[in-house]
């Protein structure tokens, strides 16, 4: 899930540890677009603390630059975006899915599973590499192969809301000469 073509694997692979030595994980990387202006967009984050501001972006920009120049992995010209995963983020990884247990998620799958592929419902944590989910309507707790899922994201409620803002709270606190984004 964290890329979705054999393509974006590929960079995954030339791009993971150029990020790791420069303090981020990727959480998500996309090559889109034809043939022409075709656009490549890394999600990225500290992984001490899930965070990725304009200077993180910037600074891991550079150094992904330096290695896709020098490398030269994609024919043609494109964009290279840097961004945080933002407060509504993908779930690329199954620790996501565990770290943000409690909060509501959409989920697709890559096959049927009762009889349709989108699920919605809260995060129940993970089990044995299958994601726990509390479905609207349902009774038990389902569980997913981490395998099936082919997309998922948190869904943007007050709940969630409230827990980015306390996390850039903390992290001003800790961090007095950081500006708020």
């Amino acid at each position: 899930m964290r890329g979705k073509t054999a393509e974006d694997l590929g960079l995954l692979e030339l791009l993971d540890p150029v990020a790791e030595a420069a303090g981020y994980a990727i959480v998500r990387l996309r090559l889109m677009g034809g043939e022409h202006a075709r656009r490549l967009q890394i999600m990225a984050e500290r992984p001490s603390d899930g965070d990725m501001n304009v200077e993180d972006c910037a600074r891991l920009s550079r150094a992904i630059s330096e290695i896709m120049d020098a490398a030269d992995p994609v024919a043609g010209e494109y964009t290279l975006e840097v961004s945080s995963p933002g407060v509504d983020r993908p779930l690329t990884r199954l620790k996501d899915f565990a770290d943000y247990q409690g909060h509501e998620a959409r989920l697709e799958l890559d096959r049927l599973a009762e009889g349709r592929k989108r699920f919605k419902g809260l995060l129940a944590g993970v089990e044995d590499g299958q994601v726990a989910v509390d479905l609207e309507g349902e009774e038990e707790t389902a569980l997913i192969p981490f395998a099936w899922i082919i997309e998922a994201k948190l869904v943007l409620t007050d709940q969630l809301m409230k827990r980015g803002a306390e996390v850039r709270a903390a992290r001003l606190q800790s961090d007095p000469h950081q500006t708020p984004e």
